[in-house]
């Protein structure tokens, strides 16, 4: 199989117009390096995805959770479609080995940047809405962002420490904490991660978790006890 025909196997749709697809894959830095003044890279799409998918994501919290307010389904939407959450998802997808890229960028590790991944996914998504429509698009969302869905109060609970450590820290230091993953044990289906957090150049908590966010967020939660009992915290 082609690579576009193993994409469209992992998104679950078959293209009419596969071409489409291969633009949504172009970056900018290929088009640069390159003499043929046909090609497109994807930046149009990624302006079109990111409308959809937020209206799609939009539209589905408002079914799903009836009874919040507006100020959660905003907070939802955002964890949502955040870069991290793009970025994990095109990973999974094998966006990144799939990009044309320039050479600059591949030997400065484009393929595996957040902010490459994640713009990629939503140029994507754009392809899809442009070749099969909103509802199949809406179904495609749906099923790359099941798990995610699932975990949205766990994310939400992760956010909280994160940033109510960053705001503590902030103020105290004038500089954000840095979270960094010392280890990694287990086979890829049952792997489990050890993070520190460290704050003015001393780590303030540790953590594990079976993914990365989740070790990062017991070292924040680890790091908040610090100082609500250094510091008389609420």
């Amino acid at each position: 199989m082609s690579d576009y025909e193993e994409i469209q196997a992992r998104l679950g749709v078959r293209f009419a117009n596969p071409a489409i697809l291969e633009t949504a894959l172009i970056h900018s830095s290929f088009v640069n390096e390159t003499a043929d003044q046909s090609i497109s890279h994807n930046e149009r799409l990624e302006f079109l995805g990111d409308a959809v998918l937020g209206m799609w994501i939009a539209e589905r919290l408002f079914r799903d959770f009836p009874d919040e307010p507006e100020g959660t389904l905003t907070r939802y939407r955002s964890l949502l479609v955040r870069r991290e959450t793009l970025a994990f998802i095109a990973d999974e997808l094998q966006l990144g080995e799939a990009l044309y890229l320039g050479r600059g960028e591949i030997r400065s590790g484009g393929r595996r940047k957040p902010a490459n991944l994640s713009r990629a996914l939503e140029a994507v998504i754009a392809a899809v809405y442009l070749d099969r429509g909103y509802d199949t698009t809406g179904q495609v969302i749906d099923r790359l962002f099941e798990r995610h869905f699932a975990d949205l109060p766990g994310m939400a609970a992760a956010a909280d420490s994160k940033s109510h450590l960053q705001e503590i820290v902030q103020g105290r230091y004038h500089t954000p904490p840095e979270y960094r993953i010392i280890e990694e044990n287990g086979p890829d289906n049952a792997q489990s991660f050890t993070a520190e957090v460290i704050v003015n150049g001393q780590v303030r908590g540790t953590g594990r978790g079976s993914r990365k966010k989740d070790a990062e967020t017991a070292a924040a939660q680890e790091a908040l006890e610090y100082f609500r009992n250094t510091l008389h915290l609420e």
